[in-house]
């Protein structure tokens, strides 16, 4: 068995703590930032339109993710106590959230924007979102949070902070599907030099994200009480209707290439 006593703070200077899941998060969207700068660069699109990208992709990513978890996951609470909904520092940010999020900021972002289509852009961004999946669940395994159920297999992990039971390491699980799927991804686009079937990249990520995302909630304690005796939780009924989406944009007749000036 493997004991997980890891700090979740890195250090302190002051009042001021730098903890391992931000570090985590900022990673996503510094090493994102990276990856999209030489796919702008590639398809002839501005630094400024990247630059807006960037802080669309946080606010959708940050709103739709703490707005997920407090109405997902605890409505009752929340909305009787609405005042916390804005106190992200205190934790609980929803995946689902975030896609739906992510979903309603780039519909906003391409409406007046030439040459960039809702499909376009997201064929694109999913890419350095499956990388975000990645950071973020690494850092749930650092904060200890979001574990798995009780297992006897030998790669078990013993949460200290937590209890004394192995169980699976469900957050190690969700980082290194994301980390694959996002290699397939990236190197999808760069070995069919960006033209494919529009909605192609997306639907693939839809399916393989969320479908992998559905299998590892039957390994994962439940996130809220109101789950318990259901046969389904909360996270797998939010994925079905992500995968239903990425099966058609993926099985879709429209054969639209996007090809890259």
């Amino acid at each position: 068995m493997i004991y997980w006593d890891v700090s979740p703070d890195i250090f302190s200077i002051g009042p001021v703590t730098i903890r391992w899941y931000g570090l985590f998060f900022a990673l996503s969207f510094l090493i994102g930032y990276q990856i999209m700068l030489v796919i702008f660069s590639k398809e002839n699109k501005s630094e400024k339109d990247l630059n807006d990208l960037v802080w669309v992709m946080i606010l959708g990513t940050v709103l739709g993710a703490r707005l997920g978890h407090c109405l997902f996951y605890n409505p009752s609470y929340y909305l009787s106590r609405p005042i916390e909904i804005l106190q992200i520092w205190k934790g609980g940010l929803a995946s689902h959230g975030a896609a739906i999020g992510i979903m309603i900021a780039l519909y906003i972002y391409v409406k007046n924007r030439k040459g960039m289509g809702y499909l376009w852009i997201f064929d694109r961004v999913v890419i350095t979102v499956a990388l975000a999946g990645f950071f973020i669940r690494m850092g749930n395994l650092f904060n200890s949070e979001i574990i798995g159920k009780p297992t006897n297999s030998k790669w078990g992990f013993i949460f200290v902070s937590e209890d004394m039971i192995p169980r699976h390491p469900a957050q190690l699980y969700e980082s290194i599907a994301y980390l694959i799927i996002f290699i397939s991804l990236f190197a999808y686009y760069f070995k069919s030099n960006g033209k494919f079937k529009e909605g192609l990249l997306f639907g693939i990520f839809l399916v393989s994200v969320f479908t992998f995302r559905f299998f590892v909630e039957f390994l994962k304690e439940n996130q809220s009480p109101f789950e318990a005796g259901m046969f389904l939780n909360m996270g797998q009924l939010l994925s079905i209707p992500l995968i239903i989406l990425g099966i058609y944009l993926i099985s879709r007749k429209n054969k639209k290439v996007i090809n890259v000036s």
